[in-house]
């Protein structure tokens, strides 16, 4: 592009149409509900609402974690939320999370329904109920120092590499080599630190390490943007080591599999309402039937 052509901002700027690119029918600078929908409600306390997005695995894995410690109370029932269809802007999902985002959760265990988002703030709600998966004392400031680590780093991940790289309607050499270069310096912050730490808060795994793998272990072990080759990922030895490592947790396993809704049919469980639905109810099983 030429200096001549380039872009010159409006003095305020306006939506016209919709930017193009995949999710660009679900994109608007509006928030609030566009349509009423009551959303089902299982018998467990807690009640789930997502897809098996990074940000959403997050909490399913973290729910597997729980009753894979023996936490009956953590049971969940998890409804399967299609943002390509626009489910995320239906009237009862709206009302638990206003900005529109999966996951969004209920707690039903107490006298009144606690409604929950942002899969961070979930993560620590969750940890500081069953105080599990939370270190204790100055192991406890550098977990929450990861887990908004996390939460602050991804959407340069996401919203930024991942969008130009993959989703754009066209490539931009600029865009593509700034998000590029801002990823590989996190990947290399990681890389760094688990040189010298099993898990991300050191011999314990914690909210920190199940916040950030989905993002980051996900991307190490090529299952993000197919982008493994152009980020020299195995270049990261102690990051893929710990990818690998929490890739191999039962629970973790599970909790990929639950709202997933592309990919083999094996390993899709559109939803989760017991153990048994892993082997029983997987959308292979189902469509066999």
């Amino acid at each position: 592009m030429s200096a001549d052509d380039s872009y010159i901002p409006p003095k305020v700027w306006q939506w016209h149409t919709p930017s193009g690119g995949n999710w660009a029918n679900i994109n608007r600078p509006i928030s609030g509900a566009t349509h009423d929908k009551v959303l089902e409600k299982g018998q467990h306390p807690f009640q789930l609402y997502s897809l098996a997005t990074p940000n959403g695995v997050k909490v399913t894995i973290m729910f597997e974690e729980l009753l894979a410690l023996g936490i009956k109370e953590a049971e969940y029932d998890a409804y399967l939320i299609n943002i390509g269809e626009g489910d995320q802007f239906g009237s009862d999902f709206v009302n638990i999370n206003p900005n529109s985002k999966i996951p969004a959760l209920l707690d039903q265990s107490k006298t009144e329904t606690v409604p929950i988002f942002e899969s961070g703030s979930i993560l620590f709600y969750l940890a500081e109920k069953f105080q599990v998966l939370i270190p204790t004392g100055d192991k406890r400031t550098q977990c929450m120092s990861w887990l908004f680590w996390q939460m602050g780093s991804a959407p340069y991940l996401g919203g930024g590499f991942g969008h130009f790289y993959s989703y754009a309607p066209e490539k931009f050499e600029y865009c593509i080599d700034r998000f590029s270069m801002e990823v590989k310096r996190q990947l290399d912050v990681l890389d760094k630190h688990l040189a010298h730490n099993d898990y991300i808060c050191g011999d314990e795994y914690s909210i920190a390490d199940i916040a950030i793998w989905p993002w980051y272990g996900a991307l190490a072990l090529n299952r993000l943007y197919d982008a493994a080759e152009f980020l020299d990922l195995a270049s990261y030895q102690h990051l893929m080591r710990w990818a690998k490592k929490i890739d191999q947790r039962p629970a973790v396993k599970r909790g990929v599999m639950v709202n997933k809704a592309w990919g083999e049919l094996s390993g899709q469980l559109h939803e989760r309402h017991d153990a048994s639905d892993f082997t029983e109810r997987s959308q292979d099983k189902i469509t066999k039937k």
